[in-house]
């Protein structure tokens, strides 16, 4: 059963709660894992990507399947410094499964995009992060309200103070990054990061 508390004070219950969280199957929505997740562990950089993918799902370890690999290479770290840097997190936490046709997997609806913005808030207040990575369409919108990934990818947004990069999602799926214009902003961004995670 899903706990909420109105408030937490550390960042270990609110990792408690998050890990049981069955908020979105009991508003009756199809999921095919529990939350994915890595540990806190004095991450001074947050990453906010978009929903688990299967190989996320069932390993509930975010970034671990072929978009990690992919995004781990753009940003020249290896696995163990990845999640030593990055406090990993989505704008859903479970994997959500596939579409209904059986190509792609099934995009996570508002209300349950709503119901995991509590656990995003709270990590947010906590963990008090300085800087944020937004990985994918759906996680610049969410965070950042901009639409199209041209008009982020390449720029430096800040909220409440705390900078903000946008990278595209590093699916193989997408085409945006081959498209060479693109691919310049892309390169403008990941030096961005650099520059962020050098300063902290």
């Amino acid at each position: 059963m899903t706990t909420r508390k109105s408030a937490y004070s550390s960042l270990a219950a609110l990792e408690r709660d998050t890990e049981r969280c069955r908020a979105c199957a009991e508003a009756g929505f199809p999921l095919e894992s529990l939350p994915v997740r890595v540990p806190g562990s004095g991450q001074r950089a947050y990453m906010f990507g978009q929903a688990p993918g299967i190989v996320e799902g069932e390993e509930r370890l975010p970034w671990r399947g072929r978009a990690g690999q992919t995004l781990r290479r753009w940003l020249e770290l290896d696995e163990e410094t990845f999640y030593r840097t990055f406090f990993c997190a989505s704008v859903t936490r479970c994997y959500p499964g596939r579409t209904p046709s059986g190509r792609g997997d099934r995009a996570p609806t508002p209300r349950e995009q709503e119901l995991c913005e509590f656990w995003r808030d709270w990590e947010l207040e906590l963990l008090r992060p300085k800087l944020i990575v937004a990985v994918g369409g759906l996680a610049i919108r969410r965070l950042l309200g901009v639409a199209q990934l041209t008009d982020a990818i390449g720029e430096r947004f800040e909220r409440t103070g705390v900078p903000v990069v946008p990278l595209p999602h590093p699916s193989g799926a997408s085409s945006w990054p081959h498209v060479p214009a693109n691919r310049a902003r892309l390169d403008r961004a990941l030096a961005l990061v650099h520059a962020e995670l050098e300063r902290i």
